[in-house]
C-alpha cells in the first residue's frame, strides 16, 4: 500500500512539474489580453523581480556556462513575462491613472514616489540612464561576445569531433565516454547558438521599454486632457509619473537579466564558481602591495580627501600582509628536500627500479604530468592500459613517468624493463598536424615524422588548429602523441610484459569458472614455466590471450600430441596451439564475411627454405643474408598496393618454413602475421594478392580461394 501511495505521489509530482510551464504561458496570454486587478499586477511585478534575481544568482554560481544550459529559454520566458506585465500595467495606467498614482498599484506608486522622489523629470533621466547602461553597454557587449563565441564554437566543432574519435581509437575513451563527449560538444554548440539569438531578446526588450514609456506618456496626457478634463500640467504630473514608475519597475529586472546574460557568455570553464574563481585570482599579494602604495601616495597629496583614501590604502596593505603571511605559513609546513634527513644507508630500492613500464621525459614535458594542469598524459596512459588489458587478455602493469634531466627538454623515452623501445620529441604547448593523405594546402610549422606511423607531420601553434583541420590534417595534442606512441609500442612488445605472475593470474581467474580444465593443464602435462613460455611466444606473434579458456584447451591437446615424441619442444607445442586457434588469429585481421588477403611463396622458394632449414640443423639463422634480403624486398613490393589501401593481410607458407619466415620478416613487418597452411580455417575464404618467388608475380586474376571446397571463386570486389 505504501509503495502504491509513493508511486502515485511521484506520478502526481511529475504531472505537476509538466503542467507548470503551460499554465505560466497561459497566464502570460491573460496578462496581455484580459484586464488584470491591481493586486495581481503587484504580485506579478514582485514575481518578475524575484525571477530576475534568482536567474542572476544561478548565473554567478555555475562552474561553466553549460551548467545553466536552459538559460536562453529562461531568458525568453522572463522577457515575455515582463512584456506581458507592461501591457497589463499600460492598460491600468491609461484607464485608471486619472484617479492618482495609487490607481496603478502599490509597486508602481512606490517606484514613482520613493525611487525618483515623485518628480517625473528626475524619473525620465534615471530611466534614460538605465536604458543606456542596459542597451548600449551590457546588452551590446553580451550580444557581441555571444556572436563571436557561437561562431568560434561552430568552427571548432569538427576538430573536437575528430579529437574524440582519435581518443576513442587510441583506447583513451570508452564508447560510452565518447558518446557523452559528443553530446557535450553538440550541447555546447547549441547553447552558444541559442545565446546569440537570446541576446536579441534582451535588446528588443530594452527598445520595447522605451516605446511603451512614450506611448504611456502621450496616451495618458491625451486621455487626461480630453477624456477627464484635466489641466495639461496635472495630466503631465500624473501620467508621466505613472509611466516612468511603470518603466522603472520593468527596467530593474531587465537590467538584472542583462547582467546574468553577460556573466554567462563571458565565463571561462573552471572547477570553481565565479566568486571562487575571481577570489582565487585576486588572492595574489603582489597585486595588492602596489595598490596600497599608490593609494598612500595619492592620499598624502594636498587637497585630496585624506580621511577617505588613507583608510582604504591601509585596508589594501592589510590584505597584502595577510596574504603574504598565509604564503609563508604554507611554505613552512611543506617539507623541503634540502632539509630532509640524509640517509647514508643504500637500500635495494636505490639500486633497482621495480617499474616494468616507464616513460622518461625532459623537463619541458613536465606540464603534461602536472596535477595542477589536469595531468593529461597520465589520464591517457590509464585509458590505454585499460584498453590494452582488455585486448591482450592480461593486466598491463602500471606506468612510471619520471623526469630525466639528461634528456633534451622536449624529448621522451619509453622503456620496458629498462630497455628503450622508442623515443621521440613533443612540444606540450603545440599541436601535431598529421598528413591524412588528402591535404589541400600545407600548414606552416615544424616539420617532423609521426613517431607511431611515420607520417609526414608538423608541430603547429594552437592558433593554427582550425586552419590545419580545414586543410585536411588530423590534429592532436602532445599528450595524445606520446600516448599513441606508447600504445603502439606496447602492442608490439606485449610478450616482454608477460611473466609467471601474469600466467598464474590467468590460471587463477580461469579456475573460478573451469576448475577441471585448469587441473588438466597444470602441473601436468605443462608446468607454469612452460605455460608462460607458450603465452609469451603467442603474444610475440600477435596472438592475444583474452580467450584463455580456448587457449588452455588447445595447449592440452598440443601437449598430449607431443607427449609421444622423445624430445618435445615448446616450439612444436606452440605450432600445435596455433593450428587449433586459427580462427582466433584471423578474426582480428578481417571481418568474418570478407576473404583474407594473403601473400604466398612459390614452390621453388618454399623448397629452398625447407632445404636451408634442414641443413641448418636447428640454427637460428639458417638462411643466407642475400636470400633474406631478396625475400624482404619481394614481400615489400607485393604488400605495397594492399598497404596503400589500409588493408590487413597475412603471409602464408608451409609449416616447416613458418617460424623462419617470421624471423626474416619481423623487422620489416612487425604487425603482419605469418601463418602456416594448417592454421587457415576450413570455412575461411582466401584472397591471394601476390606470389613471392624468384620471379615475384601477382595472381592472374583477383581470385579468392576457399580451402573447404579447394576451388577458386571470383572475388565479388
Amino acid at each position: 500500500m505504501m509503495m502504491f501511495l509513493s508511486s502515485h505521489q511521484q506520478k502526481l509530482g511529475n504531472i505537476a512539474k509538466a503542467g507548470i510551464l503551460p499554465v505560466a504561458t497561459l497566464l502570460l496570454v491573460i496578462f496581455m489580453v484580459l484586464p488584470v486587478p491591481v493586486t495581481v499586477l503587484d504580485i506579478g511585478f514582485i514575481a518578475n523581480i524575484t525571477i530576475a534575481l534568482a536567474v542572476l544568482m544561478v548565473a554567478l554560481n555555475v562552474a561553466k556556462p553549460l551548467d545553466f544550459s536552459s538559460f536562453p529559454t529562461v531568458l525568453l520566458f522572463a522577457t515575455l513575462l515582463r512584456l506581458a506585465l507592461n501591457v497589463a500595467s499600460t492598460r491600468v495606467v491609461l484607464v485608471e491613472g486619472y484617479a492618482g498614482s495609487h490607481a496603478a498599484g502599490q509597486v508602481i506608486e512606490a517606484f514613482g514616489n520613493f525611487l525618483i522622489g515623485g518628480d517625473y523629470v528626475v524619473g525620465i533621466f534615471v530611466f534614460t540612464i538605465l536604458m543606456i547602461i542596459n542597451l548600449v553597454v551590457i546588452t551590446k557587449g553580451a550580444g557581441r561576445v555571444s556572436e563571436v563565441t557561437a561562431r568560434f564554437t561552430l568552427d571548432a566543432l569538427p576538430g573536437k569531433q575528430m579529437a574524440i574519435d582519435a581518443d576513442l581509437n587510441a583506447g583513451l575513451l570508452s564508447p560510452e565516454e565518447a558518446k557523452q563527449r559528443r553530446q557535450e560538444v553538440a550541447t555546447e554548440s547549441d547553447f552558444y547558438g541559442s545565446m546569440d539569438g537570446a541576446s536579441k531578446f534582451v535588446k528588443g526588450d530594452a527598445v520595447a521599454g522605451v516605446l511603451i514609456l512614450i506611448i504611456n506618456i502621450i496616451g495618458g496626457m491625451i486621455l487626461g486632457v480630453f477624456s477627464h478634463d484635466m489641466a495639461v500640467s496635472d495630466a503631465a504630473q500624473t501620467y508621466v509619473l505613472l509611466a516612468v514608475g511603470d518603466a522603472l519597475v520593468a527596467q530593474v529586472p531587465a537590467l538584472l537579466l542583462s547582467i546574468a546574460a553577460a556573466a554567462i557568455v563571458t565565463r571561462v570553464a573552471s572547477p570553481m564558481d565565479l566568486p571562487g574563481q575571481i577570489g582565487s585570482q585576486f588572492g595574489n599579494p603582489k597585486a595588492w602591495i602596489p595598490v596600497a602604495a599608490i593609494l598612500t601616495v595619492v592620499g598624502l597629496l594636498p587637497g585630496m580627501p585624506h580621511l577617505i583614501i588613507l583608510p582604504i590604502a591601509g585596508i589594501s596593505g592589510f590584505v597584502a600582509w595577510r596574504m603574504l603571511s598565509k604564503e609563508k605559513k604554507h611554505d613552512a609546513e611543506e617539507p623541503s628536500s634540502q632539509t630532509l634527513e640524509q640517509n647514508n644507508h643504500i637500500a635495494w630500492n636505490d639500486v633497482t627500479d621495480g617499474a616494468v613500464l616507464s616513460i622518461e621525459i625532459g623537463y619541458g614535458l613536465v606540464p603534461l604530468v602536472d596535477d595542477r594542469k589536469g595531468a593529461p598524459l597520465m589520464q591517457r596512459l590509464t585509458g590505454i592500459r585499460r584498453q590494452l588489458s582488455r585486448e591482450l587478455g592480461f593486466v598491463i602493469p602500471l606506468v612510471r613517468v619520471k623526469d630525466n634531466m639528461a634528456l633534451p627538454p622536449n624529448a621522451y623515452r619509453i622503456q620496458i624493463s629498462g630497455v628503450t623501445v622508442g623515443e621521440d620529441q613533443a612540444w606540450p604547448d603545440d599541436l601535431l598536424a598529421l598528413d591524412s593523405g588528402e591535404i589541400d594546402s600545407v600548414v606552416d610549422g615544424k616539420a617532423c615524422k609521426d613517431p607511431t606511423f611515420g607520417l609526414e607531420s608538423f608541430w603547429i601553434s594552437p592558433e593554427k588548429r582550425s586552419e590545419a583541420v580545414v586543410s585536411g590534417y588530423t590534429v592532436v595534442d602532445a599528450s595524445t602523441v606520446i600516448a599513441t606512441h606508447f600504445n603502439h609500442l606496447i602492442g608490439l612488445n606485449a610478450a616482454e610484459l608477460f611473466g609467471m605472475d601474469e600466467a598464474q593470474g590467468l590460471l587463477d581467474n580461469l579456475k573460478d569458472i573451469a576448475p577441471q580444465l585448469v587441473e588438466g593443464l597444470t602441473p601436468k602435462p605443462l608446468t607454469l614455466f612452460q605455460i608462460t613460455a607458450i603465452c609469451r611466444s603467442l603474444l610475440g606473434e600477435g596472438v592475444p590471450l583474452k580467450d584463455f579458456r580456448r587457449l588452455s584447451e588447445a595447449m592440452i591437446e598440443a601437449a598430449v600430441d607431443q607427449a609421444s615424441d622423445e624430445s618435445p619442444s615448446l616450439d612444436n607445442i606452440v605450432d600445435g596451439v596455433r593450428k587449433r586457434i586459427g580462427s582466433l588469429i584471423i578474426q582480428s585481421l578481417v571481418p568474418i564475411n570478407m576473404p583474407l588477403p594473403v601473400i604466398t611463396l612459390d614452390a621453388e622458394l618454399e623448397n629452398l627454405l625447407a632445404q636451408a632449414i634442414e641443413a641448418g640443423g636447428g640454427a637460428s639463422r639458417p638462411v643466407e643474408p642475400g636470400l633474406v634480403q631478396k625475400i624482404v624486398l619481394s614481400v615489400e613490393d607485393a604488400a605495397r598496393p594492399i598497404m596503400a589501401e589500409a588493408r590487413r593481410f597475412a603471409v602464408v607458407t608451409s609449416p616447416i618454413a613458418r617460424r623462419t619466415l617470421l624471423k626474416i620478416l619481423k623487422s620489416s613487418f612487425p604487425a603482419t602475421p605469418v601463418l602456416s597452411f594448417e592454421e587457415l580455417p576450413d570455412d575461411k575464404a582466401i584472397e591471394v594478392v601476390a606470389v613471392v618467388g624468384n620471379h615475384s608475380r601477382k595472381p592472374a586474376s583477383s581470385n579468392s580461394f576457399d580451402p573447404a571446397t579447394d576451388q577458386h571463386k571470383k572475388d565479388p570486389a
